[in-house]
């Protein structure tokens, strides 16, 4: 990433100030070590980088500290995306399986099939466009006042909006949340759902649930608490996937509906090729991989007791 956004603009200070005179330029790549070679520059970031510098913005302002600020607005709308992904991914798989090869399954299909076809701006776009003056939703922040009437030590909006204690903002929080997290989530929707039919498919043919059946445990029960459990695997590392692919996606959601997330924060840094931002950008969805990763291993163990932890 450093090579290519150094290679991308051959003159960064021409490009932030298009009009400013030579000594002002000279003065600009003095600054920031642009005048230097480029395996000199590289050398100087990473050295900054392990003793905590991520290199400063075209304004001069510190890069971490925007990343920080950016990146738990990002989380939340993160997770509000797979909270819809499972509840509703899992819940429609299951139904398809169950009712595999009839009109249920067919319209399940129809539906996931759409969320693959639909790009995430276009949904975005429709969801801004028609949903949301249809039902009242906003579309523009995390709160309709900005900065919100009360602290936000978490910069998670419906997270500080429960802490300040306020039903209103809470509320108000959640409906600027709901279209974002509904965009984002609906590309991958389609995978979580078809992954649960399948496995679902796998495990209902299995012994232990004919020999529920013929314990005369009711259908829902069967469906539900023995082969959607043990079906719940491959799904798990599908979800451990999409989680960090979620994170990268974010870029066009949050600039559709002007969240206040980093995926804002990389499409600003794009635009003013802002070098140190995108580096510090990627660095962030790289690490986010490892974690989701983790994470879907760790729940291997919870899910599936024959998985053992070493």
């Amino acid at each position: 990433m450093f090579l290519f956004t150094h290679l991308s603009v051959s003159d960064p200070c021409a490009s932030w100030y298009p009009h400013a005179k030579k000594a002002v330029l000279d003065e600009c790549r003095n600054y920031y070590g642009f005048n230097q070679p480029l395996w000199v520059q590289f050398e100087k970031y990473v050295s900054g980088l392990l003793a905590g510098n991520w290199g400063v913005d075209q304004n001069g302002a510190a890069v971490y500290p925007q990343i920080a600020q950016s990146l738990p607005e990002t989380v939340e709308l993160v997770l509000a995306s797979l909270v819809i992904m499972i509840v509703f991914g899992i819940a429609l798989g299951a139904v398809a399986a169950q009712w595999a090869g009839r009109w249920p399954d067919h319209l399940i299909r129809v539906f996931y099939l759409s969320g693959w076809a639909a790009p995430t701006y276009l949904v975005g776009i429709l969801l801004a466009i028609y949903v949301a003056p249809a039902f009242g939703f906003p579309t523009g922040g995390a709160f309709s006042q900005n900065p919100p009437p009360f602290p936000q030590p978490t910069h998670m909006s419906v997270l500080d909006a429960m802490l300040a204690g306020s039903p209103y903002w809470t509320l108000n929080a959640l409906e600027h949340l709901v279209l974002p997290a509904i965009a984002l989530a609906f590309l991958n929707l389609g995978i979580v759902t078809r992954m649960t039919r399948s496995s679902m498919l796998e495990v209902l043919p299995l012994d232990f649930v004919k020999s529920a059946r013929m314990k005369g445990i009711s259908e829902g029960a069967v469906i539900y608490r023995h082969a959607l459990r043990n079906s719940l695997i491959t799904t798990t590392t599908i979800l451990g996937f999409t989680a960090s692919g979620l994170l990268a996606s974010t870029v066009v959601v949050e600039e559709i509906f002007r969240w206040p997330g980093i995926g804002e924060y990389s499409f600003d840094a794009l635009v003013n090729n802002n070098f140190s931002g995108l580096i510090g950008v990627t660095i962030v969805f790289a690490v986010s991989v490892v974690v989701a990763n983790l994470v879907a291993d760790i729940l291997y163990g919870i899910i599936d007791p024959r998985v053992e932890w070493r």
